[in-house]
């Protein structure tokens, strides 16, 4: 929208944009039919959508939490998208209701937050340090966005528009008005979603505020404790990094504090950069972009590695079984790279993106849709984790904190419109599902259909249809796992490396309609060794077959995971089998363990353990946890 903008494509909407069979609509599927329903039926039996009729009194149980709102604007949300892709008139009679009592809850000034109109009235934006309201304004108007787009109603977007009004005049620069903003960030990229659905440039400006005044002197966080008669010296977490405020954003290289909140800004900075064409502020998210995936992120794409905190916390500190890794921070960091991919077509944002959603995002919910993890670690001990202090190893039904399982929900309901992108002047494609993209290219309509059993198979099959002849361009992501990718157009080989930039094979050419791209991406199964300053991981290796990243269960490997080893030179074997998990592809080796039959009692003793042949098995660490408590690891010792 904005005249001078940095992007250099756009992503497809749902409306242009379906996943019709294979992976992930059969992931989409399970969050349609289980997740959603469930999910709604929490959010009752827990109060947090009778909350929003206001009855609440004080004296009485169950009092609406601060963030409770955010976790009905999230499923709102993850509903829209569903109906865009398949009408359903129960669910969205459900989110229709929801909606009605949200619009009876706001407050004549437009505000609109549960816990502080019935339980502290007299505290509204005192805190916006620790108690989230602006945060909860943005998964509402995520919500609204949404909703608006995939049903045509108002009702939401015009609530929202009154919120948003109401933020607008309540936080700025000028006299009378607060300069702060939230310590756990989401509303800068709400803001700049609900300036493309309104064309209302005041929501632009806002989300650029919040943003240029984070972190500024005077602290703001500082002046609110004082008026609240609070010490901030006394801030629980010390410093400032924690919410991403300890300097201008600007100024930040490092990605530091509580991982989520980082995703979110940064997902927001990058948004309004490329809006707005800030080169400056685009600088600062490519820094702190290269410090994430260079330094600070999990083979399976999570980040944040101390529980402590649900942080970061230096370079090349990865922990296993100490891992956070929340669920809604490998969300955050989908969120940013594909931001970051609209204003440079690059397949390094795609791929970090790829690898979180097959790994540490979808871990995040059981394969039945029903269960959810908070925090997705690489090595588990059940007995550790009873005196660890972490959550359990076992996915649960839900959270007090339930920011997750509507997050999940969201995305994957979502996920079509990450396939594709619109070039000026041709298609790019990130991501690889069966399906369907529209585009508007050279003055016309032009569809691609996906076919392939992808991340399974190794082959895709595209067929190009414009209307009429003409000549623009079909990128194609070459994953950065792949060596040795072909591409063949109408039968005839094409040299991919001779079409490569950055990553993506771009084939420029005159399309008719039925011309056929075929794409081979072979997935021999890899060996993956950390950098030698990731000391957690040291001597070890981990799995990995194409996209999916594996991990050993003790259900197929026995107790004491620690003790296997993976021969440097063991076959490594890939083996379907039908009646585990409906049939996806496991590696086979034969590994080695100590003879421990004589060890005898004795904790320690000189060197003289022999070893014995022990199979090996691994399976895709998203479908791990789907049969029951055991140990796990995914990064295994190698001799």
């Amino acid at each position: 929208m904005g005249e001078t903008t940095l992007y250099r494509m756009r992503p497809l909407s749902l409306k242009r944009s379906r996943i019709t069979g294979g992976f992930w609509a059969e992931r989409m599927e399970v969050n349609r039919k289980a997740t959603l329903p469930i999910e709604y039926e929490q959010c009752k039996k827990t109060g947090r959508i009778d909350a929003w009729k206001l009855e609440w009194k004080p004296g009485q149980p169950n009092p609406p939490h601060i963030f409770w709102g955010s976790d009905s604007g999230k499923w709102i949300e993850a509903v829209a998208y569903s109906l865009a892709a398949h009408p359903d008139k129960e669910l969205e009679r459900l989110a229709d209701g929801v909606i009605d009592l949200i619009e009876k809850a706001q407050q004549p000034d437009g505000y609109l937050n549960i816990h502080f109109t019935v339980v502290e009235p007299e505290k509204r934006w005192t805190n916006l340090r620790d108690c989230h309201e602006l945060y909860g304004a943005g998964h509402l108007i995520e919500a609204a966005v949404a909703y608006y787009e995939a049903t045509g109603k108002r009702k939401l977007l015009d609530v929202l528009c009154r919120y948003a009004d109401h933020i607008d005049r309540t936080f700025g620069p000028n006299e009378g008005q607060k300069r702060g903003y939230c310590g756990h960030e989401e509303i800068e990229l709400a803001l700049v979603r609900l300036y493309y659905a309104t064309g209302e440039k005041r929501y632009l400006d806002l989300a650029r505020y919040f943003i240029d005044e984070r972190g500024r002197q005077p602290h703001y966080f500082d002046i609110e404790a004082r008026q609240r008669g609070d010490d901030p010296k006394k801030y629980r977490w010390a410093s400032y990094d924690y919410n991403q405020s300890h300097a201008p954003v600007r100024e930040q290289s490092t990605a530091e504090g509580h991982a989520v909140r980082a995703g979110y800004l940064y997902s927001g900075m990058a948004s309004v950069a490329a809006e707005t064409g800030d080169r400056e502020l685009l600088k600062a998210c490519q820094r702190l972009w290269k410090n994430i995936t260079l330094r600070r992120m999990y083979i399976h794409g999570g980040i944040g590695s101390s529980r402590f905190g649900e942080r970061f916390s230096y370079d090349y500190d990865l922990p296993n079984e100490e891992a956070y890794a929340e669920t809604c921070a490998a969300i955050a960091l989908v969120f940013f790279a594909h931001r970051m991919l609209q204003t440079d077509p690059d397949a390094r944002y795609a791929d970090v993106m790829e690898r979180a959603l097959y790994n540490g995002v979808i871990s995040g919910v059981s394969l039945d849709g029903k269960q959810f993890f908070y925090d997705n670690v690489l090595a588990v001990d059940p007995p550790y984790h009873k005196f660890s202090g972490q959550k359990s190893p076992q996915r649960q039904d839900w959270f007090g904190c339930a920011c997750c399982p509507p997050n999940l929900a969201r995305l994957l309901a979502s996920l079509p419109s990450y396939v594709y992108s619109q070039g000026k002047d041709g298609a790019w494609i990130h991501l690889y599902a069966t399906g369907r993209g529209e585009f508007e290219i050279a003055g016309q309509a032009v569809a691609i259909e996906q076919r392939t059993d992808y991340p399974w198979k190794e082959k895709v099959l595209l067929t190009v249809a414009p209307e009429k002849p003409a000549v623009f361009s079909v990128a194609l992501r070459i994953p950065g796992w792949c060596r040795g990718a072909k591409l063949a157009v109408n039968g005839k080989p094409i040299k991919a490396s001779a079409v490569m930039k950055k990553g993506y094979a771009i084939v420029r050419r005159e399309w008719k309609a039925g011309d056929r791209v075929e794409l081979t991406l072979p997935m021999p199964v890899e060996r993956i060794e950390a950098h030698p300053r990731v000391r957690h991981d040291a001597g070890r290796i981990a799995l990995q077959r194409g996209p999916i990243v594996y991990c050993l269960e003790e259900m197929d490997n026995g107790k004491n995971l620690n003790d296997l080893v993976l021969p440097r030179r063991a076959k490594l074997r890939v083996k379907v089998n039908r009646r585990l998990f409906g049939g996806i592809p496991v590696i086979t080796a034969k590994g080695r363990r100590r003879d421990a039959a004589r060890w005898g009692e004795n904790l320690y003793r000189p060197v003289s353990s022999r070893t014995k042949s022990a199979p090996i098995k691994a399976v895709p660490y998203f479908a791990w946890a789907n049969r029951g408590l055991g140990e796990m690891l995914v990064w295994l010792r190698c001799g």
